[in-house]
């Protein structure tokens, strides 16, 4: 039995630590899409890849916590397994605690010490001192570390505040703290309350951004399979080139034609005129060369392959985009019913940040992961991949709010075209949501599950006083587990709660403003979510065409035209390729005129 539960528990970080492979995979993908090819560092680039990986890696520990726990009780007979004696439980929690505090602690180490001092490595570069030996790696180094000396002084005075101010819940003598499981929550050391508010004040700024970017993300994310703007190798928006192009090439001959004759030369308004029409001209053969490479012209026949594999598979895109605006809508649900059930019946208010004793409204998010644990191991992959939802989410919504102070954009997420700085600030955004991510997933979405698992506790008296209680003649009497429930002297043994709700509802006790700001600001993110998803479900996107001027005439002056990344077209025009071959550029232009001048 014991060679089971060994066996058992390696299979679960096995496969934790398959995913953080593949987490660093992704990583490596996402950095390189997304960075802009001129301004790529490799400082940066590592700092980025290491940073996602190490989020990733934070938001899958969840799933493993609530497996691992899971896997010491006998869901059927409420009961400790034979191999899972308190000494195996113990080095089972003792394992996730230091996996856990060293993640947050990286994750923290990186946000406050590492991308900021990245970020100021980056600036400090300058191409013409380098060049002429005035800057050297010391000097780099050294003004870096001056302007990071600030975010080092920050991390010291948050880690003092926590070690010598009192919590709130050692000064609290109120009722509630007599349930014995506020008083486990309370036993704990300097350096253990100190890390809590760390973490604490760190889940709160990231509960903030939270609620404005994984909220907006989490609406525009699914509606995105469904609704796009128009492509640039949309047929539609090829011919109204192609027309406009042809009228400005005509209008262009008829100023020459015009004034071919006249001894003092073209007016001045003909010539600002005709100006005017040539900045035009090269802007729609920009356009007009984009959608012929977005269709496939020029490109190897691998790219050309995979445009029609992308058109033909747009119906499944757009089932996809449909059942994850119904999973959407499903979380959405759930967490206002967790809310309202914690806000009128949780047993101490906002003296603990809300805790639910146990859940008195029938959720369907909790309900869902409760059934799919009868066969191991669904409830596990879709808690992952809920939580891998939620961060991507996070991702489109910095995608589409982009970096801001109040309304001002600081800096624009796009690919393959942000800059190395927002880079490093956009992973430290992901790094604090992510902190707000484990919140509502651990105490919102589906609190009881992400808190027990699926544990059950036999709620009947032992027959010796040295043995467990069997409930194998009363399946009746099995419960499943509770912090209301754990309170008892027969579930003690029976339920062990996960290392992340023990964390969560630490902070929440010792620190209430935490607790009541992280919990009331889901309402805030229930309402960006409703208000962002039915704007989008009536506002159709758009294609901005400054955008892709802008980004069009940028590639071409730096000779980057060919690495352009576009979406590829979703209609049937794309999939039989029915593109007009056209001449580009100035030598198009003479054709046409001087075509156009020997027939006239």
């Amino acid at each position: 039995m014991a060679t089971q539960g060994y066996v058992q528990a390696s299979l679960i970080w096995v496969a934790y630590a398959v995913a953080v492979v593949l987490a660093f995979v992704a990583a490596t993908i996402t950095t390189f899409v997304w960075q802009t090819p001129r301004d790529r560092s490799a400082v940066v680039s590592t700092v980025t890849i290491i940073s996602f990986t190490a989020l990733l890696a934070t938001v899958f520990l969840l799933p493993v916590d609530i497996a691992l726990v899971s896997s010491t009780t006998s869901t059927a007979l409420g009961i400790k397994k034979d191999w899972a004696t308190p000494g195996r439980i113990r080095s089972i929690l003792l394992t996730l605690k230091i996996v856990y505090y060293s993640l947050y602690s990286l994750d923290a180490l990186l946000c406050l010490l590492v991308i900021p001092f990245t970020y100021f490595w980056y600036e400090e570069y300058d191409e013409v001192e380098e060049q002429e030996g005035n800057q050297t790696v010391g000097s780099r180094l050294w003004g870096a570390f001056k302007y990071t000396i600030a975010f080092v002084l920050l991390v010291v005075i948050l880690f003092l505040v926590g070690f010598f101010v009192p919590a709130a819940g050692t000064r609290d003598g109120g009722g509630h703290l007599d349930l014995d499981f506020f008083k486990r929550l309370l036993e704990q050391n300097h350096g253990e309350k100190a890390l809590t508010f760390g973490v604490g004040l760190l889940i709160t700024l990231g509960t903030l951004l939270y609620v404005l970017y994984t909220g907006a993300g989490l609406a525009l994310f699914p509606v995105s399979f469904i609704k796009s703007a128009p492509s640039v190798s949309a047929p539609q928006l090829s011919e109204n080139t192609a027309s406009q192009l042809e009228q400005n090439r005509e209008r262009q001959r008829q100023l020459e034609m015009r004034n071919a004759g006249r001894p003092d030369g073209m007016p001045a308004k003909d010539r600002r005129e005709l100006e005017a029409l040539a900045r035009e001209e090269r802007t729609l053969v920009r356009r007009e060369r984009l959608a012929a490479e977005a269709q496939g012209e020029g490109k190897s026949f691998i790219v050309r392959a995979w445009s029609k594999v992308c058109a033909v598979f747009r119906p499944v895109k757009l089932i996809g985009g449909i059942l994850l605006i119904l999973l959407a809508v499903l979380v959405w649900v759930s967490m206002l019913i967790t809310g309202i059930d914690k806000a009128a019946n949780s047993v101490c208010k906002q003296h603990c940040g809300y805790i639910l004793a146990h859940i008195n409204v029938f959720q369907p998010i909790n309900w869902i992961f409760v059934q799919s644990a009868r066969a191991f191991p669904v409830d596990y992959v879709l808690m992952a991949l809920l939580i891998l939802l939620f961060f991507s989410a996070s991702i489109s919504g910095v995608a589409a709010i982009g970096i801001r102070f109040l309304w001002l954009r600081i800096f624009q997420i796009r690919r393959g075209r942000t800059a190395p700085q927002a880079l490093l600030v956009a992973t430290v955004m992901l790094a604090l949501m992510v902190l707000g991510i484990n919140y509502a997933a651990a105490m919102m979405v589906a609190p009881q599950y992400a808190s027990y698992g699926t544990q059950t506790f036999c709620d009947l008296p032992p027959h010796f006083a040295d043995s467990q209680p069997d409930c194998s003649s009363t399946p009746e009497a099995v419960k499943p587990c509770s912090e209301w429930a754990n309170s008892s002297a027969r579930s003690l043994q029976a339920c062990t709660p996960t290392v992340m709700s023990t964390f969560l509802n630490r902070v929440g006790l010792n620190w209430p403003v935490f607790g009541a700001v992280n919990f009331w600001a889901q309402f805030a993110f229930l309402a960006v979510f409703l208000i962002v998803f039915l704007t989008s479900l009536f506002r159709a996107p758009r294609l901005s065409l400054s955008d892709l001027d802008e980004e069009a005439e940028v590639d071409e002056e730096e000779g980057l035209l060919a690495s352009t990344s576009r979406r590829f077209g979703a209609t049937w025009q794309d999939i039989t390729g029915r593109a007009n071959k056209r001449s580009y550029g100035t030598d198009g232009a003479e054709a046409d005129r001087n075509g156009s001048g020997s027939g006239t």
